[in-house]
């Protein structure tokens, strides 16, 4: 989409359901990539950071994303005049994919995605406090063990040695005792699962 600067552009959008998360990058400036979350309200993550989500309204300008469009406010994250903009848009799709909040408890948490087999693709930021943006997929592993993940905001290499991520047949269980970045007693975390 083309941004015009306004608060209150409507960018129409062909999902046929109302996006639960949204991903825009302006491609024609260095901004980084925005995130928006319906589990969380109006405001924004930031991709290539470990940031906490940021409330505010004027990046969506305080409306809700419907079935066939989602509203900017006048910001040059999503909505410079005449910038040309790239948005990903997702949504939960029984059986399928997941997106969603689960709450850190310290002990391991079992997230039920509605899936059948588990999940394929795990993505998890934490919300509520600074944390990566942690990547599992099953070609690499999503065991019970050590799982290979790799972090969007971050120029390192893959991590081989940790256990951050076990198999759950309806979704995937965080363990206990790990990085508070993943589960902190009483943090919040927003995830998206494919199944």
């Amino acid at each position: 989409y083309e941004g015009n600067g306004s608060a209150g552009h409507a960018v129409t959008h062909n999902l046929g359901v109302a996006p639960e998360m949204i991903w825009v990058k302006n491609r024609d400036g260095t901004n980084e990539w925005v995130v928006y979350s319906s589990n969380l309200g109006q405001g924004i993550f930031r991709v290539n950071t470990n940031e906490a989500f940021y409330a505010h309204t004027a990046y969506w300008n305080n409306v809700t994303p419907s079935s066939s469009t989602f509203t900017l406010g006048s910001t040059g994250f999503n909505n410079t005049s005449s910038n040309s903009y790239i948005a990903y848009l997702w949504a939960s799709a029984a059986g399928i994919s997941k997106v969603g909040t689960y709450t850190g408890t310290g002990s391991d948490v079992n997230v039920d995605c509605g899936f059948s087999a588990g999940a394929r693709f795990v993505l998890i930021k934490r919300s509520d406090s600074s944390g990566d943006w942690y990547v599992w997929d099953s070609a690499r592993g999503i065991v019970a063990g050590n799982d290979p993940y790799l972090r969007l905001n971050s120029s390192s290499e893959e991590v081989t040695n940790t256990d951050y991520i076990d198999p759950l047949s309806s979704g995937f269980t965080v363990p206990g005792s790990i990085s508070p970045e993943l589960n902190a007693s009483g943090g919040t975390y927003l995830f998206y699962a494919i199944a």
